[in-house]
């Protein structure tokens, strides 16, 4: 079974081709800037790349008629015919309570989908989008709905659950639901199949979006991010935790709205906010070495989270044998993950700080010579979203 994987955002559409029996990604690509006068297509398949800055774009309906014409191209297309593709899966970043798993899209599922657009009203309408575009251009095929959110619906009440009024979060659906699942659901598979087991682990999935979460004998126990993702760590320019009646100072300070303030938090906060400079590590490291005090204290407030968080979910876990990084900070950069670990050798964490800042990038490494391990394993959402469709397309 071939499966494309689409992932629809308000202005883009990225998309993989994967081969599900090999786990292959045969192409993979973005049609970007839907909707403006001049429209971007990147294509890679068959080991050549495909741009086009001067495409139009429309509607998403023409971006997925684009992703086909690029998978069918005679030149660096990677199949045939439109009838190669057997499955459709989506990601869909919020199931609320209705959903505890993936979904084969029906009527009732869309309806439910649509639903839940209250709990995430800036990315969930452009993944509904997403759907009845590719619904348009594939009605043949099945379509899976794979949400980023019911990985973590193992989290029991005791943890999700704010302290507000028990009615109001009946009523409202007001509780943590976590993000990030599919990738947190993949690191928790490989880890498995690392110890042949299930083990304590802590996973950090750390880019310019950020969460943590506990997993035990192979389930969620708590996650960082909350009914939104603003809650949880510092990140690229969201705020992470901060107290609640802070948006109302901040609103009556800066004359700002509740909905100014909520942009304000996800927007201009975080790193950015902090360093002046930029969202991206990239940058904050350069600009510290060049003895900027605000980026090497965004730095250090960044790391100093991502520990609390360790700390406080060993303690939820009753230990810990395994933490993870993950995502593109996670993963590729040494300089994050080095003050993260400084003073973690009470929980078994010994670090080789040779290892850890030659480590390859795209590979499995273990980072610890302790009874802990740590290790960074890349992630692989995508893969994730292919082997959910294919289980509920079969």
């Amino acid at each position: 079974m071939k499966i494309l994987v689409i992932n629809a955002g308000s202005s883009s559409l990225k998309y993989q081709l994967i081969d599900s029996i090999t786990e292959e990604a045969l192409a993979k690509g973005l049609v970007d800037r839907v909707g403006q006068k001049v429209s971007v297509i990147k294509h890679n398949g068959l080991g050549k790349t495909y741009l086009n800055d001067k495409a139009v774009i429309p509607t998403h309906t023409e971006a997925v008629k684009a992703v086909l014409e690029a998978l069918l191209h005679s030149e660096h297309g990677v199949i045939k015919s439109i009838d190669e593709i057997s499955a459709v899966g989506h990601r869909v970043v919020h199931g609320g309570e209705d959903f505890t798993e993936s979904a084969l899209i029906d009527k009732a599922v869309m309806k439910k989908i649509v639903g839940n657009t209250d709990l995430a009203p800036l990315h969930q309408p452009a993944n509904i989008i997403g759907i009845e575009a590719c619904q348009k251009v594939l009605p043949k095929a099945p379509h899976v709905a794979v949400f980023d959110t019911t990985f973590h619906s193992t989290i029991p009440s005791h943890a999700y659950m704010y302290a507000i009024d028990y009615d109001d979060y009946k009523k409202y659906r007001l509780r943590r639901y976590g993000f990030h699942g599919t990738s947190h659901m993949y690191i928790a598979g490989e880890v498995k199949k690392m110890y042949g087991k299930d083990v304590k682990t802590i996973i950090c999935h750390l880019g310019n979006g950020a969460s943590v979460s506990a997993i035990k004998d192979g389930i969620c126990y708590d996650t960082s991010m909350g009914l939104t993702p603003l809650e949880g760590l510092i990140m690229g320019t969201r705020s992470g935790d901060i107290d609640a009646a802070a948006a109302n100072y901040i609103a009556d300070k800066k004359g700002m709205t509740i909905q100014q303030v909520t942009d304000y938090l996800n927007k201009k906060c975080g790193v950015l906010g902090i360093s002046g400079v930029s969202s991206d590590f990239r940058d904050l490291w350069e600009a510290r070495d060049e003895g900027n005090e605000r980026a090497a204290l965004a730095i250090l407030m960044f790391a100093y989270r991502v520990k609390k968080y360790i700390g406080s979910y060993a303690a939820v876990l009753g230990g810990v044998d395994c933490i993870v990084f993950t995502g593109g900070i996670g993963e590729h950069n040494p300089i994050a993950r080095e003050p993260i670990l400084e003073g973690l050798e009470f929980l078994g964490v010994e670090i080789d700080q040779k290892v850890n800042y030659s480590a390859g990038r795209d590979v499995v490494t273990k980072l610890s010579t302790g009874k802990t391990g740590v290790y960074i394993i890349p992630t692989n959402e995508e893969l994730v979203i292919a082997r959910e469709t294919m289980r509920l397309a079969k």
